[in-house]
């Protein structure tokens, strides 16, 4: 039961790159707010697939929360339980109701490990890994390193998921270390994926297919979802989408990506849309029924791909329509389903894709992203996340105008 109430001009619940973006942004203009978050530590989870690689080491990925977030923002460290748009109200986990004028929220999305029977127990362990996990990164790595031949397996689940481009790019890393450590030879490499291409934006679809899984006589089999992990006879049961028919696969190397959906305590508000995600409209960002919610990133019930890119196109534009909504003024500012994936193909290579709603190619650079390029791995491994910890985070301008103002 809540004991106590507090009323803040605007609340972030959720300090991921969207939440943390937007509290710093909006602090910077004199506003109050106050940011919602439990957890002591902040996470650069694009470095997880490279950690997955060997590398770098994963606790680089990590920072404290407090570096990161701004001294005019009060951080309120405690996780949110539920929603009452109605009343402008939220509840938290330490017994607070909290009231406001304004909500954003940046809650991410929840991995449900739980939805695929046998593989929550067996992380780490008999072969089975997943890199959408903070100590899975530096298992997977380990269980690459010591392959030592037969068939390797990788996942790719029903979207939406986070950071969609993840499940290839360790599968391409794995493939290429296996030919560096001299067991290709004795290794089947199948990529099952629940989606019926290999990417969901043509151009970028055709060049993957053209330069990497047949060159590199990777086995794809699409349409093809994980349903269990039997771990101690080692076999994966995945299920056909269309035919509903299901196979048993032998596997000696199994890298699982989990389902993901909605976080519950949105789903079950009335913030929620159907499936569950906040339900904003695509363009403002801001709620369809509240006037004064707004959400950001992967909780956002956007048609677009859940990524860093995303919400760092996203975040000027709420920011604008949020300080309007503020001045009682209405939202001007569009955001047009702009994301990105550097999706890295080997050690030393990368494409990277960018795209909108239209799942039409929003290129930065005066080359076709498209081919693989030392210099688009450099900008993967190097540049993005100087730009993400000095820039996306702490919620100032970016240097290319693609990516937001």
């Amino acid at each position: 039961m809540s004991t106590t109430t507090q009323h803040h001009r605007i609340v972030v619940a959720g300090s991921g790159p969207g939440g943390l973006s937007i509290a710093a942004r909006v602090a910077a203009q004199g506003l109050e707010v106050a940011l919602i978050e439990p957890s002591s530590r902040h996470v650069y989870q694009p470095f997880w697939t490279l950690a997955g690689a060997g590398i770098v080491d994963h606790e680089l990925s990590v920072r404290p929360m407090a570096d990161m977030i701004p001294s005019a923002v009060k951080w309120l460290k405690t996780s949110v339980t539920g929603f009452q748009p109605e009343l402008n109200q939220l509840q938290t986990e330490d017994g607070q109701t909290l009231s406001y004028d304004f909500l954003v929220v940046a809650l991410g999305l929840q991995i449900d490990w739980h939805k695929i029977p046998g593989l929550p127990e067996r992380l780490g362990q008999q072969g089975v890994c997943s890199i959408y996990d903070f100590s899975g990164s530096e298992q997977t790595w380990e269980l690459i390193r010591n392959f030592k031949g037969g068939h390797a397996i990788f996942t790719f689940p029903p979207p939406p998921i986070k950071c969609a481009g993840a499940p290839q790019k360790i599968l391409y890393l794995a493939e290429e270390y296996f030919r560096k450590a001299n067991v290709r030879d004795k290794t089947r490499v199948s990529y099952f994926c629940a989606t019926p291409t290999i990417f969901s934006v043509k151009k970028y679809a055709d060049a993957l297919i053209r330069q990497c899984v047949k060159p590199r006589d990777i086995a794809t089999h699409f349409n093809m979802r994980l349903k269990s992990v039997d771990a101690e006879n080692r076999q994966a049961l995945f299920e056909n989408s269309e035919s509903g028919e299901e196979q048993r696969i032998d596997y000696d190397l199994l890298h699982v990506v989990p389902p993901m959906s909605a976080p519950d305590v949105i789903e079950n508000s009335s913030l929620a849309n159907a499936e569950g995600w906040v339900d904003v409209d695509k363009a403002t960002l801001r709620h369809k029924h509240f006037d004064n919610v707004f959400a950001i990133g992967d909780c956002a019930g956007l048609p677009t791909s859940k990524t860093a890119a995303a919400i760092r196109a996203q975040s000027p534009v709420l920011a604008a329509n949020l300080l309007a909504a503020v001045n009682g003024q209405a939202p001007v500012a569009t955001y047009d389903g702009y994301t990105a994936c550097p999706l890295v193909t080997g050690y030393g290579k990368a494409i990277l894709a960018e795209f909108d709603y239209e799942l039409q190619p929003q290129e930065t650079f005066p080359f076709d992203q498209s081919k693989e390029s030392l210099l688009l791995y450099l900008l993967k491994r190097f540049v993005l996340p100087q730009l993400y910890w000095r820039a996306l985070i702490k919620g100032r301008k970016w240097p290319w105008s693609k990516v937001g103002t």
